[in-house]
């Protein structure tokens, strides 16, 4: 099985996480593709393979080596992000590509265009997995397991090519940032291991944002309108006071490279009652603390202009990778020198966004992330390009080989 038919088939299981359940994996079809695939590892004559009643799923494909040789791993994740429907995904290949306009809907004019994605035209040429444009794609992180798994399947396939023993793991609910939360890391074993969640081919990074979510409550109080003269307090207006009292130019859509900022998510409510959702980035540990302060600070405002009427919850998500990859940063070397002997230029860079690698690396398996090759995730535009995937498998099976002959 190519990583493309692997790809195809795992993207149209169901798997979009949900961060209102509580529970792990938070959505049944998770734990769905965790069986599939744990029957396909199993079937491949895999040692190890477990899968817990959390849907984390680990195997090993052992050493054919004497050598003492460092144990890494490889991990992905199952879930695709709540942005947009992951039911139904119909993906189709657009074999070599000619560089204009994709149609993915023409019932409802959706349309995969390089006028709005440039991208698009540096793989003229190649054939691009697309959706029908009433989904998102789910290359992120579905493309990261088919190429793991083709990536083992080629080693036990060519014993010529010596390697250590190499762990594989696959978790859930990445997207809503609890995939690394009950992974066990001493089960799994590794000196060091890779997530391969990272987008277009030849991303290497190992630095990402520290990260907060922010839940804010609103009380107002619902009065007639006709006898609401000073009486009524509309939470939907005070929402919408205090989002704008946070500084406008701050925002996702106007930030770039290492720039933080304060992404607004949801909004919900009615004049008696509102939920506002944040999440608040930056690379910078003292300027994410400051972030969440002055977050404080405007809550704090609003309490003083409609007493009592909001309280703030934030939590901490994730921190920056940085500071526990770059005393090993061989590991990142060898992922480098992986890239290169695949013909890969390398694109050195940091994450705006976070993998299950950061929280790995603090709870002490430093994991760097490496290209799956999608672009546009999270949407109906998402596309992913057939060579990069292959790429992406043809740098897994180099980096365990590298690490064989260090």
């Amino acid at each position: 099985m190519t990583v493309t038919d692997r790809f195809i088939k795992y993207a149209k299981f169901d798997t979009e996480s949900n961060t209102e359940t509580g529970i792990t994996p938070s959505t049944p079809g998770q734990m769905v593709l965790a069986r599939e695939i744990e029957k396909e590892l199993r079937e491949m004559g895999l040692d190890d393979v477990t899968l817990d009643e959390n849907a984390y799923l680990m195997a090993t494909l052992p050493a054919n080596t004497d050598k003492k040789v460092p144990t890494i791993g490889f991990i992905a994740h199952l879930d695709t992000s709540p942005d947009l429907s992951g039911k139904n995904v119909n993906p189709r290949i657009v074999k070599n590509y000619d560089g204009k306009d994709i149609i993915l809907n023409k019932d409802t004019n959706v349309v995969l265009s390089p006028a709005d994605f440039p991208e698009m035209l540096d793989y003229k040429g190649q054939d691009l997995i697309v959706t029908d444009g009433d989904t998102l794609l789910g290359a992120d992180d579905k493309a990261g397991i088919a190429e793991i798994i083709t990536a083992i399947r080629y080693l036990q396939d060519h014993p010529e090519i010596k390697h250590g023993k190499i762990r594989i793991g696959f978790n859930p609910d990445e997207e809503i940032g609890l995939g690394a939360h009950k992974f066990d890391v001493e089960k799994f074993g590794c000196e060091w291991a890779y997530t391969m969640d990272g987008g277009p081919i030849g991303e290497l990074e190992y630095e990402n944002f520290n990260a907060a979510g922010v839940k804010i409550n609103i009380q107002g109080r619902s009065v007639h309108p006709g006898y609401a003269k000073d009486k009524m307090t509309n939470a939907l207006v005070v929402a919408s006071r205090l989002i704008s009292l946070l500084p406008a130019n701050e925002r996702p859509e106007h930030t770039t490279k290492y720039e933080g900022f304060f992404h607004l998510t949801n909004v919900s409510g009615t004049v008696d009652s509102a939920t506002v959702g944040y999440i608040i980035r930056d690379h910078d540990r003292k300027l994410f603390e400051g972030r969440k302060q002055l977050m404080i600070e405007v809550v704090d405002f609003i309490n003083r202009l409609y007493p009592n009427s909001t309280t703030l919850e934030i939590k901490d998500q994730y921190y920056n990778m940085r500071e526990k990859v770059e005393p090993v940063k061989h590991i990142v070397d060898m992922a480098f020198e992986a890239m290169e002997a695949a013909g890969v230029t390398p694109i050195v860079k940091p994450i705006r966004g976070g993998t299950d690698g950061a929280q790995l690396s603090f709870k002490g398996l430093p994991c760097p992330n490496i290209f799956a090759g999608g672009h546009n995730f999270h949407g109906r535009y998402e596309f992913v390009p057939v060579q990069s995937m292959e790429k992406a498998v043809e740098v897994i099976v180099k980096l365990a080989e590298i690490v064989a002959n260090k």
